[in-house]
């Protein structure tokens, strides 16, 4: 099978420019998925900067291990808005942008004057996509949510305390990044519609219903009818058992997933009376008994002899990766998912590959994560602002920059 290369063409979004006016990890995230396309995203950060720039940071450094991949590809531009100055040169970089994404909540932008309503009269093509925790006709609409309270609020707590017994957090951003991601394809999609009818919109992604959503693809369970035909789950995830299993030397999935596959397994592990009461009928509803007798047998061999015989019988498997070596993945093709490259104020660091692959568009990091302010002279300069009007905007010790 031949896999796209990476080539040296025009980006899929060239030529677009997009406003970053969030902050955390949501919105910034979806401004470098559309950066890494080739848009022009340009940061408008608050005098301090977004918080997120001081996660895992060195001491030495200003810039953390968070900010140096979610805010590569573009540009920041230090603003404060609310300053008559600040505000104003933010309405003008907006005026000149085909998309506009924040986070902040319904009270704060109105309070701003930053709503759609404000900004569309001006810029009727405008792609404006705000994503607040909860919908902003919601009585929640202004409430503070970080990615626990929605993980909380749409069902993924509830699924972690079915099988631990506790409400736990899964951990890692959950709601933060799949929200994230419907936002960037959210925009490209009303940047298309655009492209139909000569006219922007307003899109609006609330967290909880994005997420409320993404869980109950597989979830909803018998609860999709009316009457309702059973309880909410899906089996297969909420079986305790429902686990990597310990390997000779570590951990992987082995994961035999019908009657064939199970056959196959016990066969291998000398054990075929195993799967005595089972049959291809009621294979599926005994899945929590199969777990069981897997996590038997896994240890009897290493890692890699389940990577071979799991191989040789299409049965599904990988090894469990260690974060920490995670640049010495087996599957992964010269490191391409952490390729080191070097930073002009930290240094060496590895940059988060692309996980997209194109035959006809390059993707991935052309300008590194830029310093607090970086950009705010030069990008205020290309919309027209005289040196006065920019030391106006960041005072004379930044008029230069």
């Amino acid at each position: 099978m031949n896999h796209p290369t990476p080539a040296s063409g025009t980006r899929p979004l060239d030529g677009l420019r997009v406003i970053d006016l969030a902050s955390v990890i949501m919105g910034p995230y979806a401004c470098q998925i559309l950066g890494d396309l080739g848009a022009d995203v340009i940061k408008i950060e608050s005098p301090v900067g977004d918080v997120m720039r001081h996660v895992h940071r060195r001491d030495a450094d200003t810039i953390g291990a968070l900010a140096l991949n979610i805010n590569r590809n573009k540009r920041s531009v230090r603003l404060d808005l609310k300053t008559p100055e600040g505000k104003q040169a933010a309405l003008a970089l907006i005026g000149t942008a085909d998309a506009l994404i924040t986070n902040m909540r319904p009270r704060a932008l109105r309070k701003l004057g930053l709503t759609y309503e404000d900004l569309a009269e001006s810029n009727p093509r405008l792609v404006y996509c705000n994503a607040q925790g909860f919908r902003s006709d919601s009585p929640a609409a202004d409430y503070a949510a970080y990615d626990e309270v929605i993980q909380a609020a749409s069902g993924m707590v509830d699924l972690m305390r079915r099988v631990t017994g506790q409400p736990y957090y899964v951990p890692t951003a959950m709601a933060d990044k799949v929200c994230g991601m419907t936002i960037a394809y959210a925009v490209l999609a009303a940047l298309l519609g655009r492209e139909r009818t000569g006219k922007g919109q307003h899109v609006e992604v609330p967290m909880a219903d994005t997420m409320f959503a993404f869980t109950l693809v597989e979830h909803i369970g018998g609860q999709a009818y009316e009457p309702p035909a059973g309880p909410v789950g899906f089996p297969r995830s909420l079986e305790p058992g429902h686990a990597a299993f310990p390997t000779k030397d570590g951990y992987a999935c082995v994961l035999p997933y019908n009657y064939r596959d199970a056959e196959a397994f016990f066969t291998f592990v000398g054990h075929p009376e195993a799967l005595e009461g089972f049959t291809p009928e009621n294979f599926q509803s005994k899945i929590g008994e199969l777990y069981e007798l897997l996590a038997r047998y896994t240890g009897g061999h290493t890692t890699a002899e389940w990577d071979a015989f799991c191989s040789r019988h299409s049965i599904p498997f990988a090894p469990v990766m260690n974060l920490d070596h995670a640049g010495e993945h087996p599957y992964w093709v010269d490191g391409h998912m952490l390729d080191v490259q070097q930073h002009p104020h930290v240094g060496a660091y590895r940059v988060i590959g692309d996980p997209v692959r194109y035959s006809g568009s390059p993707s991935g990091v052309r300008r590194p994560c830029p310093e607090l302010g970086e950009d705010t002279a030069s990008v205020l300069t290309e919309i027209g602002y005289t040196p006065e009007q920019v030391a106006a905007v960041t005072g004379e010790a930044d008029a230069g920059r």
